[in-house]
This record gives structure tokens, sequence and C-alpha cells, in this order.
């Protein structure tokens, strides 16, 4: 009869709805994560309540280039802003993950090019620092939880101001803060935040690295948790000795 209809037709715009809800997501999804006919993310997670992802992960309409980066496929039982931290928490452990394998592989790049000795590289801060005021630094690393912090120091007597980059333990040292004249600190920032707020006035990416993976404990301990790729090869002692010739015929001049 007639009720058979409506339900077959009530049914067919129900599949309908939920066809033009799936190829709106899988549109939307290219427009935000493809760029230059490539994903622009690591990974994605899909997440929802009903059987929608799924729907979507195994349906022809959802671009393949992001299918092959879906990194987890998770239950959550909110809508919205809720429904995305639920999200995050429950993948938590796959994006650490992810995370973990995007550090090794930069980190190997940067052993390579020191294995290699190609010059293309930096590590400890005086030097990093350096290739930074070149503009010659394509790839910043920093460990996140660098003991370090950049202070600036004041000769009151004098009027100068001098930037001095130490750990905790320099700190509690007379010694680093006075430096031959009466310097009293005026500012201080940790410098793992002072890059955060800087690093795009040097021309970088910035990639913070833990100390987790075997590179990333090696980096921490060998190289002292701070390095850079290189755009081109700088010779740090060349820099170190026209520096020194430079103060040289200052205090010529002075004199």
């Amino acid at each position: 009869g007639r009720g058979g209809q409506s339900a077959l037709r009530f049914a067919r715009l129900r599949m309908e709805k939920r066809h033009n809800y799936v190829r709106k997501v899988a549109e939307l999804a290219v427009q935000f994560f493809i760029t230059n006919d490539k994903p622009n993310v690591a990974g994605i997670v899909l997440a929802g309540s009903a059987d929608f992802k799924s729907e979507l992960q195994t349906s022809d309409m959802f671009d393949q280039r992001l299918a092959k980066v879906v990194v987890k496929t998770v239950d959550v039982s909110y809508g919205g802003e809720n429904g995305f931290n639920q999200a995050i928490e429950l993948s938590a452990e796959t994006l650490g993950s992810v995370k973990l394998v995007q550090e090794k592989k930069l980190l190997q790049t940067y052993f390579d090019e020191i294995s290699q000795d190609t010059g293309k590289y930096c590590f400890m801060v005086s030097d990093t620092l350096k290739a930074l005021d070149l503009g010659a630094v394509e790839t910043l690393i920093v460990w996140e939880n660098l003991d370090i912090d950049r202070l600036t120091l004041r000769d009151q007597a004098a009027g100068t101001d001098k930037v001095l980059h130490l750990n905790k333990d320099q700190q509690q040292n007379e010694n680093y803060l006075k430096d031959g004249g009466d310097f009293e600190v005026v500012d201080s920032i940790s410098l793992v935040e002072w890059f955060a707020n800087n690093y795009k006035n040097f021309g970088t990416t910035l990639e913070f690295v833990t100390n987790r993976s075997q590179e990333g404990s090696q980096f921490c301990r060998g190289f002292g948790g701070i390095g850079g790729i290189l755009r081109w090869r700088v010779d740090f002692l060349e820099l170190e000795m026209a520096a020194e010739l430079d103060e040289l015929n200052t205090d010529e001049h002075l004199t």
C-alpha cells in the first residue's frame, strides 16, 4: 500500500542525504588538506559517533591521496568541540608515534649533513645564533626542554646592554653575570620561548624535538639540544677569527 511507498521514499531520501553529506565532507577534506596536489598534513584522524567515518573512508569520493594518510579511526560520543577534543585524546598515542617518526626522519637528515661533512649544519647555541643572523638556517631544530635562558644585561654606568645565553647552573655563577662590568639582569626569557616568538624574523622553519627517540637523545646529549640544517656552507672558525680581528681593530682605534 501507500505506507510501503512512503517508507521506501523516506529510505531513499535518507540515503541521498547520507550520500550528499559524505560527498560534502570528502570535498572539504580536499579543500583543507591538499595543497599543490599533495597532502599538507602528516596524518588524518577520522572521528564520529555513527558509521559515517567508515563510510567516508571506504567511499570512492574520498580522495585516495588523503586515504593513504589516515592514521586512525575513532568513535566519539559528542559532536562539535567536545567531540574534537575527545578525538585528540583517543588518538594521542597514534599521533605521538607519527610525530616520533617525523622527528627521527628530520634528525637523520641533520646527522647525514654532519657525517657527509657538507658544512651545511650548525650546533650549540653560539654557532646556531650566528647562522640565524646570517639568514643561513633553513630548519632550526630545538629540544623542547632546552634548559637555557636568554638574558639581557645592562651596565648602568656605561649605559650598555648585552645578551647572554645561560643555563640555570651558569646563572648562579656571578662571574658569568658580571663579566668585567657592573651588569644587572633587566630581562630574562627561556630560549625555547624566544625562538618560538622570533624564528620567522630569521626566515627559518622551527622544529621542536624530544629526547624520546635514539636520534633525539643523541641530539640532546651530543649537540647541546640545538642546531640547524643550513642553506649554504658556513665556516664558523672563519667567522670567529673575523670577529676577533674586528675586536682588535676596534681596541686599537680606541687606544
